[in-house]
């Protein structure tokens, strides 16, 4: 374990041996903190680093735990990669974090873990948020394909297009090769981007911290994990107040998706990032810090005192 400052820099080995790269913003030795755990999208390819970027802002208030998952970033790349050991993992770092109840938040693929746990486990969270988010994992992948296949901002080699949504790419360099051609269907219009310049921001916080990809993560999420997923028949039963973060310009996880979570969750607010494609935080950061503090006043924090 290292600690810099106030981040402490961690390896947590799961109950199957797994190692997880673990870092905790604000870090408090007497644990007095209350828990924010944030869990990256894009299996195999994103890490710790772009939850890290987004929530880090939080870790005067609260400690953020953020880490690379099972298959991702420089945690071990061994199986399975299910949304149930996934969540067992988040249970793991729970408890590792000696807290009983916390918030967690799910950008993207996340998401949809995130949910999955919030119906599996809702009485240990204090609040949830959901950034990029749909409940039906066999629409959601077809409509975000359908979305590349015909949209002016790219030009893509469809089979690999294909195969990346469906979960059947052929190697880590085919995943690479796919998520170059798309980059830019991430982001917003060139008109109703942030106020940093395009050199002061990354096309997507999705995609912070890529070394190396591994595409053997990205397909059993696609092509077994995907056409399992649908919670639209147990939002209902979420009670968390959570937070649901949309950017007008998503079409990878449209608007649509996260006004049926919305709607369908009990004690949800739902917040349309107007100048923002699939990442609000980093095509809007000033405006999610702000609604997220607001939020997290307003429905969290108040219950934690």
């Amino acid at each position: 374990m290292a600690s810099k400052g106030t981040t402490t820099v961690s390896t947590v080995k799961t109950d199957d041996g797994v190692n997880l790269h673990v870092k905790v913003l604000g870090d408090d030795s007497t644990k007095k903190k209350p828990l924010l755990i944030s869990l990256h999208g894009a299996p195999g390819l994103s890490t710790h680093m772009e939850p890290e970027a987004s929530f880090a802002f939080l870790s005067d208030i609260f400690r953020v735990l953020v880490y690379d998952a099972r298959g991702s970033g420089i945690s071990d790349h061994i199986g399975p990669y299910t949304h149930d050991r996934w969540i067992k993992d988040v249970e793991i770092l729970r408890e590792w974090a000696g807290a009983e109840k916390f918030v967690l938040a799910g950008a993207s693929y996340g998401s949809f873990i995130a949910l999955d746990y919030a119906v599996l486990h809702g009485d240990r969270l204090n609040g949830l948020i959901l950034r990029g988010a749909w409940a039906d994992g066999k629409l959601g992948p077809m409509n975000a394909l359908a979305n590349i296949l015909t949209s002016p901002k790219v030009k893509v080699d469809k089979a690999r297009q294909v195969r990346v949504w469906s979960g059947t790419l052929h190697n880590d360099e085919d995943y690479s090769a796919a998520l170059q051609e798309i980059l830019p269907f991430y982001t917003p219009p060139e008109d109703e981007s942030a106020t940093a310049t395009k050199e002061e921001k990354p096309e997507s916080t999705e995609f912070l911290g890529v070394v190396k990809l591994y595409s053997a993560t990205q397909n059993f999420a696609f092509s077994v994990n995907m056409p399992r997923f649908d919670v639209r028949d147990q939002l209902h039963t979420i009670k968390a107040p959570t937070l649901v973060v949309v950017g007008r310009h998503d079409h990878v996880t449209p608007v649509e998706y996260s006004q049926e979570i919305a709607d369908k969750i009990p004690h949800a607010r739902l917040e349309i990032f107007e100048k923002s494609g699939h990442s609000p935080p980093s095509d809007e950061p000033q405006k999610f810090e702000a609604v997220l503090a607001d939020w997290l006043k307003a429905e969290v924090l108040p219950a934690l005192k």
